[in-house]
C-alpha cells in the first residue's frame, strides 16, 4: 500500500505547479518549472486513476445493503478488486526515480573485441542490427565516425541517434556482445567465438560539461578512407585530446569546422558518462550492481547463429529468434531487461 501522504504530497507539488504556469509565475525558472510538471503530470494522472477506483470500491461495497443495487453491486466489485492491484502497481512504477538522461539522445559506439577479422565482421553487424531498430523506431541514425576493414567489417564505429527516449531504450545494451558462428573466413566448416563491445552514452548538454580550453590539445590531419575517391586530399579530419583524461576522439567529415564541432560533442558525452558513471558507483557502492550499469566489460548476450538462438546473460532471457534480433526486432529484449530494472528499483524502495 503506497502511504496517502506521499501521494497528497505530490499531488500539492503539481496543483502548485499548475497555478505557477498558469499565473506565468517563476520568472526565470519557468523552464524549470515546465519540466517538473511535465513530469509529475502522468504521476498525477495515475495518482487520480487510483484513488477514483478506491473510491468507486468503497461505493459499491456500500450499495450491497440496498436490496435495488446490491445485483449491480456484486457485479461491479470483483472487475474494481481486480483493477486496483493493476493500478497500484503502475502507480509504483510512476514513482520511480527517474534517470534524467532517459530523454536525451544518444552515442553509440561499437568496436571489434576478441575474434580477429570475424570480431569486425560481427561489429558490422552489431551496426545494421541498430540502424535498422532506430529506423524502426523512427530515429535518425547518423554515423559520425566509422573506421570499415577490406573484409567490409569495423574497426570502430561512433554514431548519433536522436529520437524519442533513445537512451532509456537503448541503455541497457552496453556491454560485451558475443556471437557463435562459422565465420566467413573459415574454411573448415568451424564454429568460432568472437565479441564486440558496444557502449551506448547520454548525449551532454552545454549545462552538463564545461570543458576548459586549456585542458585540450586539438590536431588536423588527412582522413583516411578506403581508398578512390572516399580519400581526404586536405588536413580537414580532427583529434581532440582530453589532457586530465586521456581521452581521445576524432572525426573525419569534409569540413574541418564540423569536426571540430562533431569532436567536441562527443568529448563531451564521454566526460558526462564518466561522471555519471562515478556517481552511479558512489550510489551503488553498498548494493548489488544492477541490469543497465554501464559496465563495458560485462558479457551480456550471446548470438548462437548455428541453434538460432539469442541468450541475455544479465536476465536469463532466451529467444529462438536470431534472424529477427539481428534485423533489429529487439523490443522483447528491451522490455524484458527494463522489466526488471524497474523490479529491482521497487524492491529497494521496499514496495
Amino acid at each position: 500500500m503506497i502511504p496517502e501522504e506521499r501521494l497528497e504530497q505530490i499531488l500539492q507539488r503539481f496543483q502548485y505547479l499548475e497555478a505557477a504556469m498558469a499565473d506565468g509565475a517563476g520568472g526565470g525558472d519557468i523552464a524549470a518549472l515546465a519540466k517538473e510538471y511535465s513530469d509529475l503530470r502522468p504521476v498525477a494522472e495515475q495518482i487520480g486513476t487510483y484513488r477514483r477506483l478506491l473510491s468507486d470500491l468503497e461505493e459499491a461495497e456500500l450499495m450491497l445493503a440496498d436490496p435495488d443495487m446490491k445485483d449491480l453491486a456484486e457485479e461491479e466489485i470483483p472487475e474494481l478488486k481486480a483493477a486496483i492491484p493493476e493500478a497500484e502497481h503502475a502507480l509504483q512504477l510512476a514513482l520511480l526515480p527517474k534517470d534524467a538522461a532517459d530523454t536525451r539522445p544518444a552515442m553509440l559506439e561499437i568496436r571489434p573485441g576478441t575474434g580477429g577479422d570475424e570480431a569486425a565482421l560481427f561489429a558490422g553487424d552489431l551496426l545494421r542490427m541498430y540502424q535498422r531498430y532506430a529506423e524502426a523506431q523512427g530515429w535518425k541514425f547518423d554515423i559520425i565516425e566509422e573506421q570499415p576493414t577490406e573484409l567490409g567489417g569495423i574497426k570502430e564505429v561512433v554514431a548519433h541517434i536522436k529520437g524519442e527516449n533513445v537512451f532509456a531504450r537503448l541503455k541497457y545494451e552496453s556491454g560485451v556482445h558475443r556471437v557463435q558462428r562459422v565465420p566467413a573466413t573459415e574454411s573448415g566448416g568451424r564454429i568460432h567465438t568472437s565479441a564486440a563491445t558496444v557502449a551506448v552514452l547520454p548525449e551532454a548538454e552545454d549545462v552538463d560539461i564545461h570543458i576548459d580550453p586549456n585542458d585540450i590539445r586539438i590536431d588536423t590531419m588527412r582522413a583516411s578512407g578506403a581508398g578512390g575517391q572516399h580519400v581526404n586530399t586536405t588536413d580537414s579530419a580532427v583529434r581532440i585530446t582530453h589532457l586530465p583524461t586521456g581521452l581521445i576522439v576524432t572525426s573525419s567529415e569534409k569540413s574541418q569546422h564540423r569536426n571540430r564541432e562533431i569532436a567536441m560533442q562527443v568529448l563531451k558525452t564521454r566526460l558526462y558518462d564518466l561522471e555519471r558513471q562515478r556517481i552511479d558507483s558512489e550510489r551503488s557502492a553498498d548494493r548489488a550492481s544492477q541490469v543497465g550499469s554501464g559496465d563495458r566489460s560485462e558479457r551480456i548476450r550471446t548470438y548462437n547463429f548455428p541453434q538460432g538462438r539469442m541468450t541475455d546473460h544479465r536476465i536469463n532471457l532466451t529467444l529462438y529468434k536470431l534472424d529477427q534480433v539481428v534485423g533489429g526486432d529487439l523490443d522483447e529484449i528491451i522490455d524484458a531487461l527494463t522489466a526488471d530494472n524497474q523490479a529491482r528499483l521497487l524492491a529497494e524502495m521496499g514496495q
